[in-house]
């Protein structure tokens, strides 16, 4: 059995044990102030929207927690846990079809997936026991990064990479404190694909070799983190739902009828929407901090 069949069968078991932890959470109706039901219209809507342009490489975490913040969907204190929950069934889906179909390095993929899941760890651990002004502002300076790498991108900044599909040495010793990092970071919200993809180019890799690497490590890392936004009970239930229920027919669409999009556009859509999103996000910090100040 080789090192990229040993991840999918590991996958898999991540997979099951991810939906009896979730199965039997929703029937103890623990998560205060909200319980299990049908998710509206709005959030399976977000839930397929998101992940459909996911899939072709936008990343699901920034417009999801914009849209959140427009539409007033999930409090501020609980958008990490739901985006990690909510997003973890399609991420995997696309994580099943990329770490398949695209060619890379398993060793390398392999570790680098390793590393992200160890962050990711440290990271939710952190995060879910954060009090609201906390996660506003380091959501709302997560949505900035989201923005600036977005505007990267499309003005062509952002390295266009090589053709290797290995890292060793030096390069992949970087590699792998690279993505330690963006998996502890993306339990605040900072979403994994767009910085996966720049490191993988810097790094001198196949871009399309970014795929299996940055679907892998989020495939594995969300529902591992999951586990402790479920235990602190830090997460909506609906508005997660709904992101899966609309998730994973749109990852199926994406992957094998569209395949390919000119996503430059969207980009830039994407970027004022975010933008706007992170100015909200610090304005609520800024008036939170302004009614835990004592009167005198």
């Amino acid at each position: 059995m080789n090192v990229k069949t040993l991840l999918l069968a590991a996958l898999a078991v991540v997979t099951v044990g991810f939906v009896i932890a979730w199965t039997r959470h929703l029937r103890t109706g623990s998560v205060p102030e909200d319980t299990p039901g049908v998710p509206t219209a709005l959030q399976t809507f977000i839930g397929f929207i998101t992940n459909f342009f996911d899939t072709l490489g936008i990343g699901s975490f920034a417009p999801t927690t914009a849209m959140f913040k427009f539409w007033h969907v999930v409090p501020d204190e609980r958008i990490p846990g739901t985006l990690t929950i909510g997003h973890a069934a399609a991420t995997i889906t696309q994580a099943f079809i990329f770490m398949t179909l695209v060619k890379v390095d398993a060793v390398t993929l392999a570790l680098m997936i390793a590393v992200a899941v160890a962050g990711s760890w440290i990271g939710a651990s952190v995060v879910a026991n954060w009090p609201r002004r906390n996660i506003q502002i380091g959501m709302g300076l997560a949505l900035l990064v989201a923005a600036t790498l977005f505007a990267l991108t499309n003005l062509g900044i952002v390295p266009g990479g090589g053709d290797a599909l290995t890292l060793s040495g030096m390069k992949l010793a970087a590699g792998l404190v690279g993505n330690f990092a963006l998996g502890a970071l993306m339990t605040i919200g900072i979403g994994l694909y767009g910085p996966c993809m720049i490191l993988i180019s810097f790094l001198g890799m196949d871009p399309k070799a970014a795929f299996p690497i940055m679907m892998g490590s989020c495939a594995f890392l969300m529902p591992i983190s999951g586990f402790k936004f479920m235990e602190a009970k830090s997460y909506s239930v609906k508005p997660a739902l709904g992101l899966a229920l609309g998730g994973i027919p749109a990852v199926l669409i994406a992957a094998f009828v569209v395949k390919a999009l000119d996503v430059r556009t969207v980009r830039w859509l994407v970027v004022v929407v975010v933008l706007y999103s992170a100015m909200m996000m610090l304005r609520s910090a800024y008036a939170e901090r302004r009614s835990d100040r004592p009167t005198v």
